[in-house]
């Protein structure tokens, strides 16, 4: 075909096109369901828990699409989400949480690692897909409540078996008067969940900000935690029946954000860890907390796996302790505790801590004791861990007990008194790269304490 025919065919084509596409219409906008329309008050007196179970679940009829929250304090029950459902808190919403118990029906759920009965969330979603809670309204929880247990308390917002959850730029508060919460936000069995833009506060114990549960494929950014007990914990049940099952959390990613706790560890990882976790990336935080910034935790009977974890770019302000073990005689103990010698300890492997900048922190890493027992048994010695730039001021340096490939590099840190490195039962790289020398030492045996401290 010659060069002037094919031009012109071409520029049919293009006009074909251009006609089709002025005809096509335009893509259709997704339903709104504004909980108003439904009956609800929004004045902090009324109960507005029908008015928004009717938006929802008209939501759902249609197919998917926005249930609307205009301006208000809307105080409400348990209410389920569907898929393809957005719940949207618009400016100067506050969606709060009812302080009768008889508002949570009881359901069956999963508490500290075991299946229990349970209240159902605030807001609850059980086997929805592409479902996402958005601000820049938030949440008040009722301090009135959150301390129940058997059957525990509801949570705030709660995700069973969903796929492709989002939770948005919204913000989430206990009373602050209270001595116990409960979590604030848990996904269990959740995959591809997105968190970010949140703005989280409680003070209580067991006010964790986000329990991640048996869940694969995480994603929290760029969020703002203050919580009473771990800012964000990473769980996955404990002893035989969380084997059985088999759900690990897997594949996370946390970045960009701050955490803060002001009772326990700004990232806790534990107790309930006998499905297992691993393939963690933490980066670009500033973390703190009151006991621990980081507190690694199991203790026999768990069983499972800490495995492929990397903290990058972290930033740790005034904290007991930067990174803590305790993988002994941390957390309940099982109904059916995993057995065996080794097999009771959780194994863990491949730990990396690079580019660390602290700031008045008392205990750089310790693996820590409890009654006259090593916090790493040395029947399942930690296997791998690194540590490298680690910069800031520190009172005292590492004690590291029962673990083999370890490499230290570049730990460059000042205001320590005494020897930076403690070891005993330890094998690796870099073990005499601090200022300080360092020897090895026979374990501990369970039932005695030995402090070696070199020179």
């Amino acid at each position: 075909m010659k060069v002037p025919a094919l031009a012109s065919l071409l520029g049919s084509l293009l006009v074909c096109f251009q006609l089709y596409a002025a005809d096509a219409p335009a893509p259709k906008a997704p339903a709104s369901f504004n909980v108003k329309t439904y009956g609800a008050a929004g004045d902090n007196k009324t109960k507005d828990t029908a008015a928004f179970q009717k938006a929802l679940d008209a939501c759902s009829a249609a197919g998917g699409g926005e249930v609307d929250i205009p301006a208000g304090n809307y105080l409400i029950g348990s209410i389920e989400l569907h898929s393809n459902t957005k719940l949207h808190l618009e400016k100067d919403v506050f969606v709060i949480e009812s302080p009768d118990v008889n508002d949570y029906p009881i359901i069956a759920g999963r508490f500290e690692g075991a299946n229990a009965d349970v209240h159902r969330g605030l807001i609850y979603a059980n086997n929805a897909s592409n479902i996402s809670i958005t601000g820049p309204g938030g949440f008040s929880a009722a301090s009135a409540i959150a301390s129940l247990r058997n059957p525990r308390a509801p949570v705030v917002i709660e995700l069973v078996n969903c796929t492709n959850p989002t939770l948005d730029g919204f913000s989430l508060q206990y009373d602050r008067s209270v001595s116990r919460d409960i979590w604030c936000i848990h996904p269990m069995y959740c995959t591809n969940l997105v968190v970010k833009g949140l703005y989280i506060r409680s003070q209580g114990a067991n006010g964790d900000g986000i329990d991640v549960d048996s869940c694969s494929k995480v994603t929290i950014e760029n969020c703002d935690i203050s919580a009473g007990d771990d800012a964000i914990s990473l769980k996955s049940g404990r002893g035989m029946e969380a084997v059985r099952i088999g759900k690990p959390t897997e594949d996370v990613i946390i970045k960009d954000s701050t955490l803060r706790s002001v009772n326990f560890a700004a990232i806790g990882i534990g107790t309930e860890i006998s499905g297992g976790i691993r393939n963690v990336s933490v980066s670009n935080c500033t973390i703190s907390g009151v006991q621990n910034a980081i507190f690694i935790k199991s203790r026999d009977g768990r069983g499972g796996y800490i495995e492929n974890f990397t903290f990058d770019n972290i930033t740790v302000e005034k904290s007991p302790t930067f990174i803590g073990f305790d993988l002994v005689s941390k957390g309940i103990q099982a109904s059916e505790p995993v057995t065996g010698d080794v097999e009771k300890w959780t194994k863990v492997s491949n730990l990396t801590f690079k580019n660390i900048k602290v700031n008045n922190v008392r205990t750089l890493v310790e693996v820590q004791p409890t009654k006259g027992v090593d916090g790493i048994s040395p029947n399942r010695p930690l296997d791998g861990l690194t540590l490298a730039n680690i910069t800031g001021t520190v009172q005292r340096g590492l004690v590291l007990t029962n673990m083999v490939n370890v490499n230290l590099s570049d730990i460059n840190v000042t205001g320590f008194e005494g020897d930076l490195l403690t070891i005993k039962n330890v094998t690796g790289k870099g073990l005499d790269q601090p200022s300080s020398s360092t020897a090895n030492m026979p374990a501990a045996s369970p039932a005695a304490t030995t402090t070696t401290t070199t020179k």
